[in-house]
């Protein structure tokens, strides 16, 4: 007795709801409502057949709606009442078709070639002198290395390899800490796979050098991470590319390369580049490859500096056996410390980093909280930016964070 009180309970609640009782007219909008919430609440075939007893349409129940309704669960008892309600109904009006979803906003138009030129160039700026006042620094990367046989995004985990890097006097210095299925003392050259290296170097200002012959175009706006950046296009042709490729220890291309570059509207700084190959000759072992690399802001010491955050880098490379084997290396940059520092590093691996936080989502305005410039920015702001933002017209560029190094990306079979 008590649960049928109960479900009884329950169909008077929903009835008040959406404006039924007894005898009480109910609209075909108002009758999708009742069902749909009997269905959320879990109510029974009969608490629902009950109700549908009391209920005079004021508008036609057309019969493909009572099985869309029987499609969606609803019991037989009250379906048998629903095709009574279409018959009865049939003469009346049709509902009115439901209001129309507002149109999206208009998309944000594109800066004008003239500013445009001023972003490429504040940010050609940026990337000369992106490295030089880097401090010297410890921290912790994370290299977690897939493989996908079918090359449908099923990825395995092949090993996970934890290094102590050391950045000192813009070099780096990479010490094999731990490694899973390898012992721990195997210089990282000699781990096989695809390995990646060089994020502190140099392609970000090698795109941006004039020798490059580096053409850009402007892609579209994006956030990242909550702020809304510039994305240009770029491309850099073959006969002038510096990127190189080595595969099985003795094979080496110097391909063409396109990509594209996110710089964030507020403080100018680069969030992203991608850089794929173009033209891999058909006898080299990788067919594509694809480097993703993320920036965000670290502190090292007092000052805050926009540094590796991720790097994706995905390759291919077909054998007989599988002819779409996939590699997919994601390095993780983590505990950035000042060198010389006393502080203990915790080498565990951790977790992941969330996909969410790598996600371009469509251009919004900014819904991050303000955040200050890297330190050593330039003095003047661009128009619209914070005070403490780069300047696209400033003399000098944020001289600090990493650089993704031209050339170094060695897939290995």
């Amino acid at each position: 007795m008590r649960l049928k009180s109960l479900g009884l309970c329950a169909v008077i609640l929903a009835c008040a709801a959406y404006g039924g009782s007894a005898g009480t007219p109910l609209s075909v909008a108002k009758l999708t409502a009742f069902l749909q919430s009997s269905i959320n609440l879990k109510m029974s075939d009969k608490d629902v057949a009950q109700y549908l007893r009391t209920v005079r349409l004021t508008d036609k129940l057309d019969m493909s709606k009572v099985e869309e309704f029987q499609g969606l669960g609803i019991g037989p008892k009250s379906i048998a009442i629903l095709e009574h309600l279409a018959e009865e109904s049939a003469s009346m009006k049709a509902p009115p078709p439901p209001p129309k979803a507002a149109p999206p906003p208009p998309p944000m138009p594109p800066p004008d070639s003239i500013e445009q030129a001023k972003i490429i160039e504040a940010t050609r700026e940026y990337s000369q002198s992106y490295t030089k006042q880097l401090p010297n620094f410890l921290c912790v990367e994370v290299t977690r290395r897939y493989y996908d046989p079918s090359g449908s995004d099923s990825w395995g985990l092949l090993d996970t390899i934890t290094t102590k890097l050391t950045y000192f006097d813009q070099q780096e210095k990479y010490d094999v800490i731990n490694v899973t299925n390898h012992p721990d003392d195997v210089p990282l050259d000699r781990l096989g796979g695809v390995i990646s290296r060089g994020e502190f170097g140099s392609q970000m200002k090698e795109i941006f050098e004039a020798h490059s012959h580096t053409s850009f175009q402007w892609s579209r706006w994006a956030t990242l991470r909550g702020r809304l950046h510039y994305v240009f296009a770029y491309q850099v042709p073959q006969e002038y590319s510096e990127y190189s490729m080595e595969a099985e220890g003795h094979m080496r291309i110097v391909p063409g390369y396109k990509g594209e570059i996110f710089v964030d509207k507020d403080t100018g700084v680069v969030s992203r580049i991608t850089l794929e190959p173009v033209n891999i000759p058909t006898s080299f072992p990788v067919t594509y490859a694809k480097t993703t690399l993320d920036y965000d802001l670290a502190p090292i010491g007092d000052n805050m500096y926009m540094l590796p955050l991720r790097v994706r880098l995905i390759s291919t490379s077909p054998m007989e056996r599988y002819p779409h084997l996939s590699f997919r290396n994601d390095k993780e940059f983590r505990l950035y410390q000042k060198f010389g520092s006393e502080v203990k590093i915790n080498f565990a691996s951790g977790d992941a980093l969330p996909e969410d936080q790598f996600k371009e989502q469509p251009a919004a305005p900014n819904s991050a909280p303000a955040t200050p410039a890297p330190a050593n920015a330039p003095a003047n702001a661009p128009a619209n930016a914070p005070a403490n933002a780069p300047s696209s017209g400033s003399s000098s560029a944020p001289s600090n964070g990493p650089r993704p190094q031209p050339g170094t990306e060695k897939p290995q079979q």
